[in-house]
């Protein structure tokens, strides 16, 4: 049997996944809040090893990642417009805890 399409799969980072976003805004990176530690470097952008994963009690679309940087810690909240999507990211994310650079995302 001949093959007339081959079905190429790539890898997505979920930094550019299209329902990584709330209301067409992307959720990624996060706006970091300095919460303890040695001082807060109002970090930007992708850093930090990732420590732990909450979903929100008061709305399924939203989950709170809490990482460790330079001897401080930080708290960041991702928004989706898809419910289902981010109990998805919420159970990848518990998936690498403490083992995860949130550069790669």
């Amino acid at each position: 049997m001949q093959m007339d399409k081959v079905l190429e799969l790539q890898a997505v980072l979920l930094r550019n996944h299209p329902q990584m976003s709330y209301k067409g805004v992307p959720s990624w990176p996060p706006r970091w809040i300095w919460l303890d530690g040695a001082e807060d470097k109002h970090p930007k952008g992708e850093f930090g090893i990732l420590r732990t994963v909450l979903l929100s009690k008061h709305g399924a679309n939203r989950c709170f990642l809490l990482i460790f940087h330079e001897e401080s810690s930080y708290m960041g909240c991702l928004l989706f417009d898809d419910e289902i999507f981010c109990g998805q990211i919420n159970e990848t994310a518990r998936g690498s805890l403490q083992s995860s650079y949130c550069g790669h995302w």
